[in-house]
This record gives C-alpha cells, sequence and structure tokens, in this order.
C-alpha cells in the first residue's frame, strides 16, 4: 500500500515497552495498566480514567454503568437516548443491548455531528441522554449540549474514540459529558493495536466502571469493604456484587499505549500539518476544478485529526465507487465516513430501528464522503504530489 491509513505506527520504542512487559511472563492487567490510567487521565484533564480492551467496550462499560441499580441517576427500560445517524455500530448497540431506544437524528453538514437544531426537535418527555459521537477529530457545538442536558437532567455520553486530544474551547473532548470514551485501535491518535479508555467525573462511577469491567468483582473497588463485612460467610477474595464482563486490557497494550501517549501532541500537529499541506496542494493545481469539498473546523473547535474528511462534489456521484476503486489500486487506501447513514445498515432492519425525521446531511455524507489517512510523520514532497495527481483524476475516469 502506497498511501495506507497510517504508516509504520509503532516505534522500536514501542515495541521495546511491550517486550519489556512480555519478558517479565506476567502480562495481564496490573501495575502497567493502573500506570498509564493516572498518565492519561492527568494528561486528558479527566478526573478518572480506567483502561479496558477497546473502545467499543468502553462504550459498552459506560452504558452498563448508566443503567445500573447502584446508580442513584440511571437509565431504564424503553428510555430514549439521542444519537447521531453517522455514528459507529458499537456506538449503538449498547443502547440496544441494555433496553433503551435509539432515537436517531441527523448531523450538521459542517461538522459531521450531531446537528443541534435537530437534537433540540428530537427532544421529548421519554429522552433521558444522548450519545455524542465525535466524528473524524471533531465535534458538534459542545456548549449548547450542555446547556440541553442541564436543561432537561440528561445523562451524556461521548464516544470520543476517533477523537482522542481534540478540543472545544481548550476543554479535551470527553470530559464534557458523565463519561467518555476513547480508542487505541490502529490508525487512530494513539494506537496499542487494539485497547481504549474509559473517563468519567465522579469517583462512585469510576468505582462502578472498574466492578463491572472485571465480571461484577468486588476486589479493588471501594465497594469491597462494605461487602465484606455484611457477607463474612462467603470469602472474601471472590465477592462477585454486581453484573460484569471482563473488558481488561493487557500490560503489554498498557505499556505500548502509555509509550505512544507521550508523543500524541507531537502527531495532531502532523496529522495538522500533512492535511494542510495535501489540501493547499489540491487547491492550488492546475487541475482543481471543485472536484471535492473539505471539512474545517467550525468556531472554538481544536481538531486533533483522525483522517481527512472529503465530499465528493455531486455532480460526480455516480463515479465514486469507481473513483475509490481506482484509489485503491493506485495504493490510496480510503474509508466511508463512520459507516454513512447507520439507518441503511442491514442490521438496523433486522432489529427493526426506525426513526422519524429527515436525515438528509446523513445521506450526503454517505453517498459523496470518503476520508484518506493523515500520517503521524511528515508526508514527502512526491508522496504529497501522487496522492494529489491521484485525487484528481476523478473527472478523467
Amino acid at each position: 500500500m502506497k498511501y495506507p491509513l497510517l504508516e509504520n505506527a509503532f516505534s522500536n520504542q514501542d515495541i521495546k515497552k511491550g517486550m519489556q512487559v512480555l519478558k517479565t511472563k506476567y502480562i495481564t492487567m496490573s501495575e502497567k495498566t493502573r500506570k498509564f490510567e493516572k498518565t492519561f487521565a492527568k494528561k486528558n484533564q479527566s478526573n478518572y480514567a480506567l483502561m479496558c480492551n477497546s473502545g467499543s467496550s468502553a462504550n459498552l462499560l459506560m452504558v452498563a454503568a448508566a443503567c445500573n441499580p447502584i446508580r442513584k441517576k440511571r437509565l431504564k427500560k424503553n428510555d430514549e437516548v439521542i444519537i447521531p445517524s453517522v455514528c459507529w455500530s458499537t456506538s449503538l448497540w449498547p443502547l440496544l443491548q441494555y433496553g433503551l431506544k435509539p432515537v436517531f437524528v441527523d448531523v450538521d453538514i459542517k461538522t459531521l455531528n450531531i446537528d443541534i437544531d435537530q437534537l433540540k426537535k428530537r427532544i421529548t418527555k421519554k429522552t433521558k441522554a444522548i450519545m455524542a459521537v465525535h466524528v473524524l477529530g471533531l465535534s458538534s457545538d459542545m456548549s449548547e449540549i450542555i446547556k440541553i442536558c442541564k436543561k432537561r437532567n440528561l445523562i451524556l455520553f461521548e464516544d470520543t474514540c476517533e477523537s482522542l486530544g481534540s478540543k472545544y474551547k481548550n476543554k479535551k473532548l470527553g470530559n464534557f459529558g458523565d463519561f467518555g470514551s476513547y480508542s487505541f485501535y490502529y490508525s487512530h491518535q494513539i494506537t496499542s493495536g487494539e485497547g481504549g479508555m474509559l473517563v468519567c467525573k465522579n469517583k462512585n462511577d469510576y468505582e462502578l466502571v472498574k466492578c463491572l469491567r472485571s465480571h461484577g468483582w468486588s476486589r479493588n473497588t471501594h465497594f469491597h469493604s462494605y461487602y465484606k463485612n455484611k457477607y463474612k460467610n462467603l470469602d472474601d477474595k471472590f465477592l462477585f456484587i454486581n453484573s460484569g464482563y471482563n473488558l481488561r486490557p493487557l500490560d503489554i497494550t498498557a505499556a505500548i499505549a502509555d509509550n505512544q501517549y507521550k508523543r500524541l501532541d507531537l502527531f495532531i500537529k502532523e496529522r495538522s500539518k500533512n492535511r494542510n499541506v495535501l489540501i493547499k496542494k489540491i487547491m492550488n493545481s492546475k487541475n482543481w476544478k471543485n472536484q471535492f469539498h473539505f471539512i474545517n473546523p467550525q468556531k472554538n473547535m481544536t481538531p486533533s485529526w483522525f483522517g481527512l474528511p472529503i465530499l465528493i462534489n455531486k455532480k460526480y456521484i455516480k463515479k465514486k465507487k469507481k473513483f475509490l476503486r481506482f484509489l485503491e489500486t493506485k495504493g490510496i487506501e480510503n474509508r466511508p465516513i463512520v459507516s454513512g447513514n447507520f439507518l441503511n445498515q442491514p442490521a438496523t432492519k433486522l432489529y427493526k430501528i426506525k426513526s422519524k425525521g429527515s436525515f438528509l446531511n446523513s445521506q450526503v455524507i454517505e453517498e459523496t464522503g470518503f476520508f484518506i489517512g493523515l500520517h503521524t510523520k511528515k508526508i514527502k514532497p512526491k508522496l504529497i504530489d501522487y496522492i494529489v495527481k491521484n485525487l484528481l483524476m476523478i473527472d478523467k475516469l
């Protein structure tokens, strides 16, 4: 692949850190994970951080916690949760798995994120939460979403899996809501191959998600002493006090992610530079004929770019599939913008998910949108020229 989504994701030092853990022969979750959680929370401006085995698992954990009977303010079966129609599958599935009712809302074409006006129109007395999905390093107007949540007493989830390091009004995304999630999958802002992080504001939620992450076990939670004294007839090493999963990471992935996280600011800077150079080269080319539209950051938004989202000019829509296949033959890897309009996905028919309203922008994003990678190292001028040349071949196919 001449231009993959991400090139040379792991440095020699990253691999060395992973190997150091492997050589100890103690690779399961332990001190390396706890160290990274503390480092992450501090740098990410989060009160509490809990690592798990993927960003999808972080989404599952935050919904599980919000629905848990131990939580005073909790979601109940059939409560409505608003979610943007441009989202990832595991932004949605935890809602269904916990008996909640997803209510899809269209997105703003300028941000690729939930449309604030549409959001306000879809809120009813049954609405109890919002699942904000920060797409490709961008976000909606978080000030407005927070106002809505406070006024309506709504729980706010932030799926920040594609936007680690992005800021709104100088505050890191993921920290506005009750819970936030991040992913360290390959090609994301940092990677450990697999892995994710959940953040939350208060100690009780943190202890709850820690319990849910590990089988519903009381061990290493502040619940332990209470249940130990209450159930003295049971072995206090194995007290199961809640529902739960096994969503724990390995110390190997924590060690690699921790080492990558030290370079996050550098990665953000390089991705942004590469984006600006690519767009400038495209628009200054003699072959530029407004073939594409680029998504620019809105007021108060400081993106940590995941990739370069591109919308194809509508007059080339019929060429889109042929064009993307052409890019692949040229070694330029590309992807849909998240999953397009998720209401068109086959699984929504299987689970009979329906939503009222118009989803025109989501449809435009599906029909005209795609993205290419932004590397964490400077892209060489020859490769820039190669990418630009082949992108601008769209009107010649």
